[in-house]
């Protein structure tokens, strides 16, 4: 068992900066991959980015590269999401998941374990 629990949410106005946290526990953190996506309200749920397990290999969507940056403090059992540059159609609920069994990077059915969720909100 895995528990995730994300913080950092908030409002910010466009080209600010937000950056999320997600704490793990529950299993060894270095041992599985990290992944966050996200959800705007009547919009899919969709892969922002993902960290292996030891933080050498990162994926980003395309709408996001450039502005965001994923990482992972194995000995805080945190990964972390560093948005810059917001823009509107980032507003979403953001979520963290943890990868235990599968090898894919991009769609939710590959990740086992999942927070509660974080709302960011991205005022024009």
């Amino acid at each position: 068992q895995v528990q995730l629990v994300e913080s950092g949410g908030g409002l910010v106005q466009a080209g600010g900066s937000l950056r999320l946290s997600c704490a793990a526990s529950g299993r060894t953190f270095s041992s599985y991959a990290m992944g966050w996506f996200r959800q705007a309200p009547g919009k899919e749920r969709e892969f922002v980015a993902a960290i292996s397990w030891s933080g050498g290999v990162t994926h980003y969507t395309d709408s996001v590269k450039g502005r965001f940056t994923i990482s992972r403090d194995n000995a805080e059992n945190t990964v972390y999401l560093q948005m810059n540059s917001l823009k509107p159609e980032d507003t979403a609920v953001y979520y963290c998941a943890a990868r235990i069994v599968g090898s894919g990077w991009y769609k939710g059915i590959e990740y086992d374990y999942w927070g509660q969720g974080t709302q960011v909100t991205v005022s024009s």
